[in-house]
């Protein structure tokens, strides 16, 4: 079982940054690649970026490339995405997800979620 806490969303002005934090706690020594996915009111979760195990390779939706970046830090069992030049259609639920391989993670399959952390980018 792996628990998973999201951090530092909040509001900010369009084409400003923030940085999420996902800590990882519980299973954590298995080698879990790590994603971001976000949700807005009436749409569906989307992907927006995976991290594998060794932070080695990443994955990012197009809608957020050159802007997001996703990293990890194993020694600390946490993950970050820093985000710069937001938009307002980035305002979302931003959540944490956790799996065996980017695969499960990219199809959300057997995955553990975070709570999810509000994020809004005021125009």
């Amino acid at each position: 079982q792996v628990q998973l806490v999201e951090s530092g969303g909040g509001l900010v002005q369009a084409g400003g940054s923030l940085r999420l934090s996902c800590a990882a706690s519980g299973r954590t020594s298995s080698g879990y690649a790590m994603g971001w996915f976000r949700q807005a009111p009436g749409n569906e979760r989307e992907f927006v970026t995976v991290i594998t195990w060794s932070g080695g390779n990443t994955y990012y939706a197009d809608s957020v490339k050159c802007r997001f970046t996703s990293s990890r830090d194993n020694a600390k069992n946490t993950v970050y995405l820093q985000m710069n030049s937001l938009k307002p259609e980035d305002t979302a639920v931003y959540y944490c997800a956790a799996g065996v391989d980017l695969v499960y993670v990219l199809r959300r399959e057997n995955v553990y979620w975070g709570q999810g952390t509000q994020v809004t980018v005021s125009s």
